[in-house]
């Protein structure tokens, strides 16, 4: 009896201790949720988001020519961003967010949404019947939707054998007559070949040739180009050819990922044309995604510039200096 008593006393005095501690560790969090801090929302959103690539990847800026005839700039309320509006569903089709009443809601909350569609952390994001209004006012009947799928799928790009290499140059002929020079060669043993952008601004073949905000195009050429050629020539070798058909039996993963990871099991809408938007739009993401990823392996994306994480680094180290003065 004494030794269950002691044992008793021990637990009791235990339990004190620990619920001291955690009243002690919750007044802590409490006071953390009540601190004021001095944020960018651009620190906020990791650098390999998908977002952040996909951003690099392509000038949505297109959108605003292909509904300038939807929109009137100088009568009644103004309206939303048609990039945004665009940008929104984008989401909703890239990370398989079921409805837009969730989508909106995931935005609301979610700093990496907020930053690709240029909101402030406390901007209201419209509301989730906006894009049914907008669609059933401006863009049902329309072809803009199949138009932002044929500029993310980039129809009649040039294919890269249609760039001439020059061996004893050592550089690279455009579909337009145009020297492509030899620039670097990355990490990943590629010999990478850029175009002037002064000439492709003005080049009637831009559209087909590259989508980038620089206006530059780079082609690449692996140092083992030679032995690639010569796996190229086994591909059409009739054992060759034979392999590469079983090429049928591997992309039902595209399907799959449509229907896994995009929502596309399930429709959301009704009737034929609303369910092609929600085709286009499912497979213009995968395509986006895919796109992103490319330019990411073949470092095409623009770097970063520090001068805001600088920025704020300064601010916040005035900040702690003067609290410190003042202490």
């Amino acid at each position: 009896m004494k030794i269950s008593a002691k044992n008793g006393i021990i637990r009791a005095r235990k339990a004190s201790k620990f619920k001291g501690l955690s009243n002690v560790l919750s007044e802590k969090r409490q006071d953390k949720n009540k601190q004021l801090e001095m944020v960018c929302i651009e620190d906020l959103v990791p650098r390999n988001h998908l977002l952040r690539d996909i951003d690099k990847a392509l000038d949505f800026s297109f959108i605003y020519e292909l509904v300038r005839d939807l929109y009137c700039a100088d009568n009644g309320r103004p309206s939303i961003d048609p990039v945004v509006l665009f940008k929104i569903v984008l989401i909703q089709y890239t990370f398989g967010i079921r409805s837009m009443r969730q989508t909106i809601k995931e935005i609301e909350v979610n700093m990496a949404y907020r930053w690709f569609l240029g909101y402030s952390m406390t901007e209201p994001i419209p509301h989730f019947t906006t894009f049914g209004k907008n669609y059933t006012r401006r863009f049902a009947n329309t072809d803009v939707f199949e138009k932002i799928f044929e500029q993310i799928l980039k129809p009649g790009f040039f294919k890269k054998y249609e760039y001439a290499y020059d061996e004893y140059f050592d550089c690279y002929l455009c579909p337009n007559d145009q020297i492509l020079k030899y620039s670097t060669t990355n990490r990943e043993g590629y010999r990478e070949y850029k175009s002037d952008p002064k000439i492709c601004e003005a080049c009637p073949y831009r559209q087909q040739c590259t989508l980038s905000k620089n206006m530059t195009k780079v082609v690449t050429h692996h140092v083992w180009e030679e032995y690639m050629e010569r796996a190229e020539d086994v591909r059409h070798s009739p054992k060759g050819k034979e392999i590469y058909s079983l090429r049928k039996e591997t992309v039902e993963r595209i399907f799959a990922d449509a229907k896994v990871k995009h929502g596309l099991r399930y429709t959301q809408f009704r009737g034929l044309a609303k369910l092609r938007v929600q085709a286009l739009l499912t497979f213009s993401c995968m395509n986006l995604k895919k796109l992103a990823s490319w330019k990411r392996k073949n470092r095409l994306l623009p770097v970063f510039s520090a001068f805001l994480r600088q920025l704020n680094g300064f601010l916040l180290h005035n900040i702690k200096t003067r609290r410190q003065a003042s202490a």
